[in-house]
């Protein structure tokens, strides 16, 4: 794990990348601002963090990073131990962690809850939508340390990288490290709901686009050709055919819109 700083004085906010080592849009975001150095209002950590993946380009070594929290100094695995020194380096910080993914371009917001913080910072960023883990967040960086996640967009693109970096300085520029303002957004809210299993197969379909509502009988994918059929409606989050191993995506349901600090139903 690489740490450094923007800044003097202990830092209260951190920007972490590379939790997972074939996710390399938020390491060159980071190694922008240490190349540029900008003047900062407040301190502010930086932290590319599992480095042995992100060398063998890899997701993870022994296990998901972002599934190993809290971990332990003592675990059997690289990440386990590594899972254990981040959130001891995110002790006391509002937490900026930056992720690609195999099934949307565009940049969204992950978070445990809608805190207030999260109200008030993610309208901030250039993403088109929120996130809640609902049942989903054991053992994620944010169960530890409060911490708003982005999925930057498509993994291994320029395009990733380019968001990686608007979105973190969006997110500096909310929290007032960095000077400037920022635009607000109208950002619908969703929550996971459940997983949508994929069985063994040759070939895998998707037929839905993520964050669009799947009516009651539509199919939504298909493994060696055949269908799934919703049973309800759904809206499909982190949707692809090859993006997991064992599951296709995650249903989720619509909460609200959120305007800034105030709510729009």
């Amino acid at each position: 794990m690489r740490v450094a700083q923007l800044g003097s004085g202990t830092p209260d906010i951190a920007v972490v990348a590379a939790v997972h080592g074939d996710e390399p849009c938020g390491v060159r975001a980071v190694e922008r601002l240490l190349e540029e150095q900008p003047a900062v209002k407040r301190p502010v950590k930086l932290i590319i963090a599992n480095e042995e993946a992100l060398e063998r380009k890899v997701r993870y070594v022994d296990e998901d990073l972002n599934r190993a929290f809290p971990g332990h100094p003592e675990a059997e695995t690289h990440e386990g131990r590594l899972a254990y020194d981040l959130a001891r380096e995110l002790e006391g910080c509002l937490g900026f962690s930056m992720h690609s993914t195999q099934s949307h371009a565009e940049p969204f917001a992950i978070v445990n809850s809608l805190t207030e913080t999260a109200r008030e910072i993610c309208p901030q960023l250039p993403v088109t939508s929120i996130v809640e883990t609902g049942p989903y967040a054991e053992g994620r960086l944010f169960s530890e340390a409060e911490t708003i996640e982005v999925e930057c967009g498509l993994q291994g693109t320029d395009a990733a990288a380019e968001n990686a970096d608007r979105l973190t300085r969006a997110f500096l520029t909310a929290v007032d490290a960095l000077p400037g303002d920022t635009v607000r957004r109208d950002l619908p809210v969703f929550e996971l709901v459940s997983r949508i299993e994929k069985e063994s197969a040759d070939t895998y379909e998707v037929f839905v686009e993520n964050f669009e509502r799947v009516d009651r009988g539509d199919p939504f994918a298909a493994a060696d050709g055949e269908k799934q059929v919703a049973s309800e409606p759904f809206y499909p989050v982190l949707m692809s055919p090859y993006g997991y191993r064992n599951v296709f995506g995650y249903t989720a349901r619509k909460l609200e819109t959120l305007t800034g600090s105030t709510i729009a139903d």
